[in-house]
């Protein structure tokens, strides 16, 4: 289910950042630790295969591309004390360093230097940890798409921090996937729309896919 369409206004990519949130393997890969969390895997190829299109769509233009990939010590000691899924990280070993769940999926690695990794998250928040608000600032963005895992959990927080520091953020509602059904439809109709914009990367897709001749 695709929530959300692209406004008339037309996006800038000189001003405009897609964020990638955990697009490593212990999510993506067939055999990653984290790929049960999502109730419907299907979802997840889903978001992977709108993801790839809309990165090759926009490739050969001036859009900033960011891949924050969490990646965690084996000793999980910045998870200390945590509940939830930070608790199913720290016990099934998801995302400890040095580790093929923790890597970036291969899909990714594919667009070389086209993607800028920004290290050090350690939670939901993108920009916590990292270096992510000097990189937007630095290349002068104002406007993010995000895109990943979880929706209800690292979408929701990054965009909310994106929101308060004063971005413009749109949530590519084809390109997250939240545990299930409903608590996708729940964020995409309800939660995002109080902050944020919900657009399906298919319109993106369509303004900057190259034309054949």
């Amino acid at each position: 289910m695709v929530f959300g369409t692209m406004q008339r206004e037309q996006i800038d990519p000189k001003t405009t950042a897609i964020v990638l949130v955990g697009y490593q393997n212990d999510y993506f890969a067939l055999d990653g630790i984290l790929r049960g969390v999502v109730e419907e895997p299907n979802r997840v190829d889903s978001v992977l295969a709108n993801t790839l299109k809309m990165l090759r769509a926009v490739a050969g233009t001036e859009m900033t591309i960011i891949s924050t990939p969490i990646i965690l010590t084996a000793d999980y000691r910045a998870l200390a004390e945590t509940e939830g899924i930070l608790g199913t990280i720290k016990n099934s070993g998801a995302f400890r360093a040095g580790s093929k769940g923790a890597e970036t999926i291969p899909e990714m690695l594919a667009f070389g230097d086209r993607v800028v990794y920004v290290n050090g998250k350690q939670g939901f928040n993108a920009f916590s940890n990292t270096d992510l608000e000097e990189t937007l600032r630095e290349r002068g963005i104002t406007h993010l798409l995000l895109g990943g895992m979880i929706t209800s959990l690292c979408i929701d927080s990054t965009g909310r921090a994106a929101y308060e520091r004063g971005y413009k953020v749109s949530i590519l509602s084809d390109c997250v996937s939240a545990r299930s059904a409903g608590e996708q439809a729940s964020y995409c109709e309800s939660i995002f729309p109080l902050y944020a914009g919900v657009i399906s990367s298919a319109a993106l897709t369509e303004q900057f896919m190259p034309v054949v001749a």
